[in-house]
């Protein structure tokens, strides 16, 4: 995958409430939907900054800017202006042919949408607002909810949508009595069978460096680095 490709993904199964050109930024309108969904970013490069703040101003959300890959002068402008380096990600990806266990048992994890209201009451429980649950519908192309079960009891869940031959996985939370139980694993292995059924051959999702129990999850099933960003906010 291309960084234009990984970024492509993330808007369209991520998308913002509104997205609009302001010289050479992308503004986006996120209304709850966290800081993808409301991160700037450069269209163009050679911006001027204050045009970016003014926008945001406007919308009345923080400045927050998201570095991508190429952006290395908007990463150093920024830093001069004394905004502070937050969240680094990395994308991970797998062809979904290498995640799917064909043993896996129909009721360890299931593919629903839309979510069903223990779903989203997970969700809720876990942090995430109702912003970020309506970001989920305006998803472009398949989308679906992940239900994981341990015991008869719902365990964890996730969000997954395609664009194009690509599938990404969001909010993938388990309850804190479930873990180190392989409740995420089983997500995972449902997402990449419902993503094949899709029509995507690649399941990819981002998560932040410092997710290490995470991150060791997603290199034990064979997902690999494919590229990064992080976010620029004011300090």
């Amino acid at each position: 995958m291309t960084p234009a490709q990984i970024y492509a993904v993330l808007d369209a199964t991520w998308p913002a409430f509104a997205s609009t050109r302001h010289g050479a930024w992308l503004i986006r309108e996120g209304r709850g939907g966290g800081q993808r969904a409301i991160a700037t970013t450069a269209i163009e490069a050679g911006g001027d900054i204050a045009v970016a703040e003014a926008a945001m101003a406007a919308l009345g959300q923080p400045f927050l800017f998201m570095i991508r890959a190429g952006d290395d002068d908007l990463d150093a402008g920024l830093a001069a202006r004394g905004y502070v380096l937050h969240d680094p990600v990395v994308i991970c990806a797998a062809p979904v042919a290498d995640l799917v266990d064909p043993d896996l048992s129909p009721m360890a994890a299931f593919a629903v949408w839309p979510p069903l209201s223990i779903a989203q009451q997970l969700w809720l429980e876990a942090g995430l607002d109702q912003g970020r649950l309506d970001v989920m519908g305006r998803a472009q192309g398949p989308q679906t909810s992940i239900l994981g079960r341990v015991q008869d009891r719902a365990a964890g869940v996730a969000f997954v949508a395609c664009y194009g031959d690509t599938a990404m996985l969001h909010a993938l939370e388990v309850m804190p009595a479930f873990r180190r139980q392989g409740t995420a694993g089983k997500i995972m292995r449902k997402a990449a069978a419902w993503a094949q059924d899709a029509g995507a051959q690649t399941l990819c999702l981002a998560v932040t460096t410092g997710n290490v129990p995470a991150r060791a999850l997603y290199a034990s099933l064979g997902m690999r680095v494919v590229g990064q960003y992080h976010y620029r906010k004011q300090g």
